[in-house]
């Protein structure tokens, strides 16, 4: 199976990482090192700051 190309962007996960506690992970093991646990809350995060913009974004 052809793997996806990732949506994020890098500079947004490893803020994310940071911002969720596990930057120290990603910096030792790479991507592969985080749990599954964690990459599903950076991807709630994610979500949760794009409905933010977008819910800006209709304000104007």
């Amino acid at each position: 199976m052809a793997r996806r190309r990732g949506v994020m962007s890098e500079r947004l996960k490893y803020e994310l990482a940071k911002d969720l506690g596990f930057y120290d992970v990603v910096e030792r093991e790479g991507w592969g090192g985080i749990t599954t646990r964690d990459a599903g809350n950076m991807v709630k995060r994610a979500i949760q700051l794009a409905e933010e913009h977008l819910a800006k974004q209709d304000l104007k």
